[in-house]
C-alpha cells in the first residue's frame, strides 16, 4: 500500500517538477548558446569595425601624405616658374654688363697707358694741368680705377653664378630621373645658404670619389637644403664657446650605394624628439617659423622616390648627424631593392 502511495506521489508531484527542471536546464543551455552566438557576432562585428577604423586611418594618412606631396609639388612648381622668370630677367642685363667688361678693362688700360706716357713726356708740367691733376688726385685714380673694374668683374661673375645656381637648383623640367653629380647639388645648396652661415659657421667638406647617380637632382637638392638649414638653425640658436661647424662627408659604400652625412656640433636632439622627426607636421620650432614638413618630405623623397634610407644619430650635447644612403642605379620597375647596411658608425664625426 505504501509503495502505491509513493508511486502516486512521484507521478503527481516529483515527475512534473523533474520535467520542469529539465525544461529549465534546456532553456538555460539554449540561452547560453544564444548568448555565445550573439557574443561571437558582436566580437566579429567589433573586429570588422576596428578593421574599418584602421583602414580609414590608413586612408586618412595616405590622403594627408598625397595632399602634402601635391602642395609641395605645387610650391616647387610655382617657385621654379618664379626663379626661371627672375633668372631670365637678371641674366639678360648681366650678360650685357659681363660681355662689355673686358672692353671696359681694355679701354681703361689704354687710357692709363696714355696718361703714363703723358706724364713721362713732361707735358703735365703746365700750371693748369698741374692744378687739374691735384684736384682729381690722379695718383689715387690710377691705383683705384683697376680695382674698381676688377670688383665689377667679380660682382658680375657672382651674379652669373647665382643665376646659374638658381636655374639648376629647381630643374622642374625633369620628369625622368637623370644621372647627376651630387657634389654639384651640395655645392649649389651651400652657395644659396652662405648668407646664413657666413662668417659664423665653418663648413668642412670631406668629399669622396663619388660616381654620378641616377636621381631627381632637384629633389635631392631640396633634401640637402632641409638638412643644412636645420643644422644652421641648431648652431645659431645654441649658446656655446666652441666654433660652430658643419661637416659634410660623402663616400661610396659599394658598387651600387653611396652615402652622404651632414653633421653639426650643435646641442643635439632629445630621444623623444628623434622618434618623431619624420612625422608630417611635427616641429619643435615656434609657430610661424617651421611647418614640420621639411624632414617628412625629405624622408619621402629619399625612401619612396629614390629607394634609399635617411636616419638620424644624435645625443643631447653631442651634436647631430643625418645620414642619407642612396643607390647609384635605381631598381628596375617591378623588382625590389635590397636593404642597405647602416654605415653610421663608420662615418667620421669631424669633431
Amino acid at each position: 500500500m505504501a509503495a502505491s502511495y509513493l508511486a502516486l506521489l512521484t507521478e503527481l508531484v516529483i515527475a512534473p517538477q523533474t520535467v520542469a527542471l529539465d525544461k529549465a536546464i534546456h532553456w538555460i543551455i539554449q540561452l547560453e548558446q544564444s548568448h555565445a552566438t550573439l557574443q561571437q557576432k558582436v566580437n566579429q562585428q567589433t573586429e570588422e569595425i576596428e578593421q574599418q577604423g584602421r583602414h580609414l586611418t590608413q586612408l586618412l594618412a595616405e590622403s594627408q601624405r598625397i595632399h602634402q606631396q601635391m602642395v609641395q609639388m605645387e610650391k616647387m612648381a610655382i617657385l621654379g616658374q618664379m626663379l626661371s622668370g627672375i633668372s631670365h630677367e637678371i641674366n639678360n642685363p648681366i650678360n650685357f654688363i659681363y660681355g662689355n667688361l673686358p672692353y671696359v678693362d681694355e679701354h681703361v688700360r689704354d687710357v692709363l697707358s696714355l696718361l703714363q706716357a703723358y706724364q713721362e713726356s713732361g707735358a703735365d708740367q703746365h700750371p693748369h694741368i698741374q692744378s687739374v691733376l691735384e684736384e682729381i688726385d690722379l695718383e689715387f685714380t690710377l691705383e683705384d680705377l683697376p680695382r674698381i673694374v676688377n670688383s665689377m668683374k667679380l660682382g658680375a661673375d657672382r651674379i652669373r653664378e647665382l643665376v646659374l645656381t638658381l636655374r639648376n637648383f629647381y630643374r622642374l623640367d625633369e620628369r625622368e630621373m637623370q644621372v647627376s653629380d651630387l657634389h654639384t647639388g651640395i655645392e649649389n645648396t651651400l652657395l644659396l645658404l652662405q648668407h646664413r652661415y657666413k662668417p659664423t659657421i665653418s663648413i668642412v667638406k670631406e668629399f669622396g670619389d663619388l660616381p654620378a647617380i641616377e636621381c631627381h637632382i632637384n629633389q635631392l637638392n631640396q633634401v640637402f637644403m632641409n638638412l643644412l638649414s636645420n643644422a644652421i638653425d641648431a648652431l645659431l640658436e645654441q649658446a656655446s664657446n666652441q666654433q660652430p661647424q658643419i661637416v659634410i662627408i660623402t663616400q661610396q659604400l659599394n658598387s651600387n650605394q653611396i652615402a652622404v652625412s651632414i653633421s653639426d656640433n650643435g646641442p643635439g636632439i632629445p630621444l623623444e624628439v628623434q622618434q618623431r622627426l619624420f612625422e608630417p607636421f611635427f616641429t619643435t620650432k615656434p609657430m610661424g617659423v617651421g611647418t614640420g614638413l621639411g624632414l617628412s618630405i625629405s624622408h619621402q623623397i629619399i625612401t619612396e622616390t629614390h629607394h634609399g634610407r635617411i636616419f638620424c644619430c644624435s645625443a643631447p650635447g653631442g651634436g647631430t648627424t643625418f645620414m642619407v644612403e642612396l643607390p647609384i642605379y635605381q631598381p628596375v620597375e617591378g623588382t625590389q631593392s635590397h636593404p642597405m647596411p647602416s654605415v653610421i658608425n663608420s662615418v667620421k664625426s669631424g669633431f
